[in-house]
C-alpha cells in the first residue's frame, strides 16, 4: 500500500499543534527556532564525542526511570568539560521553564542537527525518547566508523604525497647548491634535467620569501574561490560525474541520507521534515537539490519513488527498492537495508582504492626521487670519465 503523503503531513501537523511551546508558535518549524536563536551560540562548541556521551548518558538515565529534568541536571553535574556543562545546564533550565526538549535542543544547531531535533520531537509525542536516543547514538557511531574508514584510506597516500614534496624541496634547497660550483664548470655538458633543477634551486634560494607569499596567496585564493556558490556547485557536480570517484561519493551520500531517512520515518517524522534533514546531512549541492525536488514532487501529489527514478546519480537498484518500499508501505525498512548495503560496498571500495593508490604513489615518489638522483649522479660520472 502506497504511503499517503497528505495524510502523513496532516497527522504530523495535528500532533505538533497539540504541543504548546513558550515564545514560539505551535506550528513554527524547528528550523525557524534554529535561525531565531543563532545569537545563543557557545564560544567553544561541544564536540561530536561529547554529544555522543550526552546522548548515551541521557538514554541510560531515562531508561532507568529518571525524569528528563533530573537526568539533565545529573549529566550537568558530571560533565567532563565546561562547554558540555554549560550546554546541558541551559537545556535543563529551558525544560524547567516549560519548553519542550526538542525546542531547547533546536536552539543549538552547531551541536544538534535537524535530524536529532526532529527525532526527539517525534519521541516526545510518542513517549519513546530513550529508544530514540539509543538509535541516535548508534547512528553517530556508524558515522564515526565510516569517517575513520575514509581517513584511513586517504591518510597513507596523502602522507606519501607530502613526503615527496618535502624531499624535492630539501634536495633543491640543500643538496643542489653544494654542487653548483662544480656543475658550473661544465654547464654545456649537463643533462637537461640537471639544468632545469639547478635553475629551480637557484630561484628557490634567491626568492624563497616570494615563493612563501605565492603559496600563501594560492591557499587564500583557493579558500575564497571555494566560498563561491558557483564553484562549489561545479565541484559537487564533478564529484558525481568524474570516473572512479563518482561511485565513491554517490555511495557515501546514499549511506548518509538513507540512514537518516530510515531512522526518521521509522519514528514517525514527516516526509517533509525527513527530506529537510537529508539536505542538512549531505554536503553536496546536487544532492540537496535532489531532495528539494522530491519535496516539491510530494507537495504536488507525486510519490517519493518518482523523484528517485529521475535522478541520474541514484543506482537502479535503489530506485527499484524505493519503488517497492513505497508500494508496500515499508520505506523505513527498505531505507535501512539500502544504507547497510552501500556502507559495506563503500568500505570495500575504499579499501580497494587505498590498496591501488599506495603502489601508484610509491611509483610516482620513486620516479621523482630517481630524477633528482640521476640529475646529480650523471654529471658526476661524466666528470669522472673526463678526468680519467
Amino acid at each position: 500500500m502506497a504511503i499517503n503523503v497528505k495524510q502523513l503531513e496532516l497527522e504530523s501537523g495535528a500532533a505538533t499543534a497539540k504541543r504548546t511551546v513558550p515564545a514560539v508558535a505551535a506550528n513554527e518549524p524547528l528550523g525557524a527556532v534554529t535561525r531565531n536563536s543563532a545569537h545563543n551560540l557557545f564560544k567553544r562548541v561541544v564536540s561530536a564525542d561529547e554529544r555522543m556521551f550526552f546522548t548515551e548518558q541521557l538514554a541510560l538515565l531515562l531508561d532507568t526511570g529518571n525524569s528528563l529534568l533530573e537526568s539533565l541536571r545529573s549529566i550537568s553535574r558530571h560533565a567532563g568539560t565546561q562547554a558540555l556543562k554549560e550546554l546541558v545546564t541551559t537545556l535543563a533550565d529551558d525544560v524547567e521553564q516549560g519548553q519542550s526538549f526538542s525546542y531547547a535542543l533546536a536552539k543549538h544547531p552547531q551541536v544538534f542537527s535537524t535530524t536529532y531535533c526532529n527525532l526527539i520531537k517525534a519521541s516526545e509525542q510518542g513517549g519513546f525518547m530513550a529508544d530514540v536516543l539509543e538509535e541516535l547514538k548508534a547512528m553517530d557511531e556508524k558515522r564515526n566508523e565510516l569517517r575513520a574508514t575514509m581517513q584511513s584510506a586517504l591518510s597513507y597516500p596523502a602522507f606519501l604525497l607530502a613526503f615527496s614534496f618535502a624531499v624535492v624541496v630539501f634536495v633543491l634547497a640543500v643538496v643542489f647548491p653544494k654542487f653548483a660550483e662544480m656543475f658550473g664548470a661544465m654547464a654545456d655538458q649537463l643533462p637537461a634535467s640537471t639544468k632545469v633543477l639547478m635553475a629551480l634551486s637557484q630561484s628557490l634560494i634567491s626568492h624563497w620569501p616570494w615563493y612563501l607569499l605565492g603559496l600563501g596567496a594560492l591557499i587564500s585564493g583557493a579558500v575564497l574561490a571555494f566560498r563561491s556558490a558557483r564553484l562549489r556547485y561545479a565541484l559537487d557536480t564533478f564529484k558525481l560525474r568524474a570516473p572512479v570517484v563518482k561511485t565513491v561519493f554517490a555511495e557515501l551520500y546514499l549511506v548518509q541520507s538513507m540512514r537518516v531517512m530510515a531512522l526518521s520515518l521509522s519514528r514517525g517524522v514527516s516526509l517533509v521534515d525527513t527530506l529537510a534533514a537529508c539536505r542538512d546531512v549531505v554536503a553536496n549541492q546536487c544532492y540537496k537539490d535532489f531532495f528539494r525536488k522530491i519535496e516539491n514532487d510530494l507537495q504536488e501529489g507525486r510519490g517519493l519513488s518518482q523523484g528517485f527514478r529521475s535522478a541520474e546519480f541514484v543506482p537502479d537498484m535503489v530506485k527499484q527498492m524505493v519503488t517497492t518500499g513505497e508500494a508496500s508501505g515499508s520505506l523505513p525498512k527498505v531505507m535501512a537495508r539500502i544504507a547497510d548495503h552501500y556502507e559495506r560496498q563503500l568500505e570495500k571500495r575504499l579499501q580497494t582504492l587505498s590498496k591501488a593508490a599506495e603502489p601508484l604513489m610509491l611509483v610516482i615518489m620513486g620516479a621523482v626521487v630517481g630524477i633528482l638522483v640521476s640529475s646529480l649522479i650523471l654529471p658526476i660520472f661524466k666528470m669522472s670519465a673526463v678526468a680519467t
